[in-house]
This record gives C-alpha cells, structure tokens and sequence, in this order.
C-alpha cells in the first residue's frame, strides 16, 4: 500500500502541535504506519519537522492565492483568506509554534514572503480606511497569524466546533482591527 505523504504530515501535526517533544512512534502511529516507514518516508525528526512546515507555507501560500488577498476591498479579501486558510489552521498553529523552524533560512524565507503578503493586505485596508491606522500593519499580521493559530489548537482541542472557526476568528480579529468612525 503506498502511503501519501501530506496524509503522513498532516497526521505529524496532529500530534506534535500539541507535544513537541512527541517521539516518532507515536507520530508513525498517528499516521497508521509503522515507524520504519516513517524512517523510509522521513529519515528522522529534523526531515519530518521541515517538511511539515514546508506543507505548511505550501498551504498557507495557496489559501493566500485562492482568497485573491491582493484584490478588491480589504476586509472582503480577509474574510476570503479566512474562508481558505481555516481548514489549515492546525498547520499554521505548528508552523508558528515550532521553534526549529526559525533556524531554518528556506523556510523563513517563505514564511517572510507570506507574511509581506498578509502586511501588504493590512496596508492596503488601512489606506482603504477599514482597518485601524494606529495598529500596524506588521502588527495587524502578527496578530492574525496568533488567532489562526489559536483557531487550529481549539479545533484540535475540541473547545471550538470546525464549522464555527472561520466566524469566530472573522468576527473577533475585525472587531478589534476595523476603523472606527468617530461620532459627529
């Protein structure tokens, strides 16, 4: 039988968002292999680590595509992102919680990519008027990026229903970063 290797990550992440230190058995059982083809597929804990952060950035890249975040109205595009990218939020709450991630160049490279996308989204609304001037933009990103990934762990976690996400991060990040208009 031959085992998908997304279904292999996306079982990884499963468990070591929640236990980091989690050993390869338990992610091969997870995964319902044996760990020797965990070791065939991923030739140890650094390899699989790096690839799932690489699926990671893949996704989050392609949710940025399909949400088209460079078009339209600001707000509009992030409700789209949120659409696309929430069935992920677990592999952005891993990519944002693992710190071997940060000492690799590729993949900060990616992630600075994605986030310059996600900035330039924020910028673009401030300059729109929907989105609070007095927050920055690298700020407005960092702070989705954390709602995303709390998403991902209270989806995992069982404190918040899958087809409740999407609302719950829209409508608690646009409440705290939409402009608000001052009374006459």
């Amino acid at each position: 039988m031959a085992t998908d290797r997304d279904s292999v990550l996306e079982a990884a992440v499963g468990v070591l968002s929640r236990r980091p230190t989690a050993h390869l058995d338990e992610i091969a059982r997870a995964a319902g292999i044996s760990r020797a083809t965990l070791h065939r597929i991923f030739p140890g804990r650094e390899a699989l680590i790096r690839e799932v952060g690489m699926l990671s950035l893949r996704r989050f890249a392609t949710a940025c595509d399909t949400a088209r975040i460079e078009e339209g109205d600001a707000q509009e595009a992030l409700r789209r992102l949120v659409e696309a990218v929430v069935p992920d939020a677990a592999l952005c709450a891993f990519l944002t919680g693992e710190n071997q991630l940060y000492d690799d160049p590729e993949i900060n490279r990616l992630w600075d990519i994605q986030d310059a996308r996600v900035r330039a989204l924020f910028l673009r609304g401030q300059q729109q008027g929907v989105f609070r001037i007095e927050l920055t933009a690298g700020w407005l990103s960092e702070a989705f990026f954390d709602l995303l990934a709390g998403v991902g762990w209270a989806v995992q976690d069982g404190r918040l229903a899958p087809r409740d996400s999407a609302y719950s991060l829209t409508e608690l990040f646009l409440g705290g970063a939409t402009r608000r208009t001052e009374p006459s």
